[in-house]
């Protein structure tokens, strides 16, 4: 139930956004809506002010602005059919142009309060652990390796580190610097960061308990935030990856943990959960990780939010291309089960990670609705650019043949990435 909630939620702030940016543009340029719907189907409620209806329709998966001239050529002012090719053209780029703007906002939101950082993102890039079989344990980086460059690009702390890493994740070709006992090494890679593990290389965590999962099997024991673990088993522990080696490494058999607790140490003994979709042992703690709190200026948050806002909608339509190119796994897309996963999960992480996937989300539905394909914005736009270069209106029958094949084509897509979706859901696989 949570998870249909924030699914509502997230595509019902996305839907009207959207429309919103259709309708204000309609409006600047005189153009009047008959009816502004978020949802499709059935009515559920509507109301009408002025000359437009508002509608809250059964099916939450699109929403559209009606407008009046859209589907018949009329000579009236106020008719959409009347306007100038360029201003139609505004009109549809509306739609994506708001999206595009709410994620802005909300990452200049998500900046302005995530203050509060972890500590090591301002430290030297020394890394701590390689997670096997990740992009960088098959580059070769190594524990002690301190990142010196990313493709040519200096790094000198963790958080140059995400930023590169962000940016090249689609990148074939690697190259990193690292400094190893003293000396400059070059590895170099052929490959994206696609399987499993991501980047790979990671700073050293102390094996201390950040927060414990309520009625897990950690939490029934009670241990608690800031114990720090000494032992499995009889076997020191020294960072927090050789804590849930130790973990993973027992199944699901009896383990002792020694652990210190201000000034006294103490022995527990518990049995892991496995993890019924990973088939993971796990005790339910996550690692404890310093934070500093930093001071951003307004200049500050707003330049973070349109950095943030720019390279992701770059990275989008890279990821787009490499989809049209064969570069990327047509199996890589997701539809409402996915959006509705990943609205759920983030939900539980509490406001923030939910405003940062409704962000990234609403970057997504923008460079969808662009791509050149009946019935989508990018259709209309490619249809009115048409119809500037030739100096006259395309004929009414191959409009509705535009429009029929459109459907086809959105129906196909559709039905694919539903099945692609379950199909992941039956794998024990996530988006």
């Amino acid at each position: 139930m949570e998870y249909l909630l924030a699914f509502i939620v997230l595509v019902g702030v996305l839907i009207w956004f959207h429309e919103l940016g259709h309708f204000l543009m309609a409006k600047l340029f005189g153009v009047k809506v008959e009816v502004f719907s978020v949802g499709f189907g059935p009515v559920l409620v509507r109301k009408s002010v002025g000359e437009t209806e508002y509608r809250l329709s059964a099916i939450p998966l699109g929403g559209f602005v009606k407008l009046y001239g859209e589907e018949e050529s009329l000579q009236d002012s106020r008719a959409f059919s009347s306007k100038p090719n360029w201003q139609k053209i505004l009109i549809a780029f509306g739609g994506p142009l708001f999206n595009v703007i709410l994620a802005l906002l909300l990452f200049v939101l998500l900046s302005a309060f995530n203050r509060e950082v972890p500590k090591h993102l301002f430290e030297k890039p020394v890394v701590g652990h390689v997670v096997e079989n990740s992009f960088a344990h098959r580059m070769g980086i190594r524990e002690g390796d301190l990142i010196l460059e990313i493709n040519s690009k200096r790094v000198e702390k963790w958080k140059d580190i995400e930023r590169a890493v962000f940016r090249n994740i689609l990148n074939k070709n690697w190259e990193v610097k690292v400094l190893r006992e003293g000396k400059e090494v070059k590895l170099f890679a052929q490959e994206g960061i696609s399987r499993a593990g991501g980047f790979g290389a990671e700073p050293y965590l102390p094996p201390a308990i950040g927060s414990v999962i309520k009625d897990s099997p950690a939490y029934q024991v009670g241990l608690q935030r800031g114990d720090r673990v000494l032992s499995v088993n009889g076997a020191e522990v020294r960072s927090w990856h050789e804590l849930v080696k130790a973990i993973r490494a027992s199944g699901d058999k009896p383990i002792t943990i020694v652990l210190k607790r201000g000034s006294q140490v103490e022995e527990k003994t518990l049995v892991p959960k496995i993890d019924p979709q990973t088939k993971t042992p796990l005790i339910g703690i996550t690692p404890y990780v310093e934070t500093v709190l930093i001071d951003k200026g307004m200049l500050d948050v707003l330049i973070e939010g349109v950095e943030r806002t720019y390279t992701l909608t770059v990275l989008s339509i890279k990821a787009v291309w490499s989809l049209i190119t064969g570069s990327i796994s047509v199996k890589n897309l997701g539809g409402p089960i996915a959006i509705a996963q990943l609205a759920g999960e983030s939900a539980q992480q509490g406001v923030l990670p939910f405003i940062g996937m409704m962000a990234f989300i609403s970057i997504q539905l923008a460079i969808f609705n662009l791509i050149p394909l009946p019935v989508l914005d990018g259709g209309l736009i490619l249809l009115f650019l048409i119809e500037s270069v030739l100096r006259r209106p395309l004929s009414p029958k191959f409009k509705e043949a535009w429009i029929k094949a459109g459907y086809a084509i959105v129906i196909v897509l559709a039905g694919f990435v539903i099945i692609n979706d379950i199909l992941r859901i039956l794998s024990g696989g996530k988006f």
